[in-house]
């Protein structure tokens, strides 16, 4: 594992393993906190026989990189990890994770809540869901005003 922060791959991840290198060698933490993110077999009242992920290299990881950033200056954490899959996807596959660490259980939660809600409502990634009705296209971005309020995040450029 190393000590990257943000990866987007086809890959599956282990999550045990994505864990257990956020927080080997840091004696500091005392709590780890993570969302596991599963494709549905469902979305908006339609059968989802396989999703497929797509983004923008180079600029999907900085924006995320830039949302590390600003959730270690709100946030008393000590690292976090983004992990999120594209290409091909079937129902019940893991397709995101996000893991933070912190000295208390209150600041990971606050972070993961705070870096999840981000990447469904802003980061750069669209998805195709294959339907009994054939393939749609659809933004993955979430319109999620209350999570944009609560955080501020999209609405000012500040932290």
């Amino acid at each position: 594992m190393s000590a990257q922060r943000v990866s987007i791959q086809n890959a599956d991840f282990d999550l045990a393993a994505e864990l257990a290198a956020l927080r080997r060698d840091d004696p500091r933490v005392g709590a780890v906190c993570s969302f596991l993110g599963t494709v549905r077999d469902r979305n908006d009242g339609s059968a989802v026989r396989t999703l497929e992920l797509e983004h923008y290299p180079g600029m999907t990881e900085k924006a995320i990189e830039e949302m590390i950033d600003k959730a270690h200056r709100r946030f008393d954490i000590f690292a976090a990890r983004v992990v999120h899959r594209i290409g091909l996807l079937h129902p019940m596959d893991q397709i995101v994770l996000v893991a933070v660490t912190s000295a208390h259980r209150g600041e990971s939660f606050q972070a993961c809540e705070f870096l999840m809600d981000y990447l469904k409502t802003q980061a750069p990634f669209w998805k195709k869901e294959q339907t009994p009705d054939g393939a749609r296209w659809v933004d993955a971005r979430v319109a999620d005003d209350a999570a944009l309020q609560r955080w501020g995040v999209g609405l000012t450029n500040t932290d």
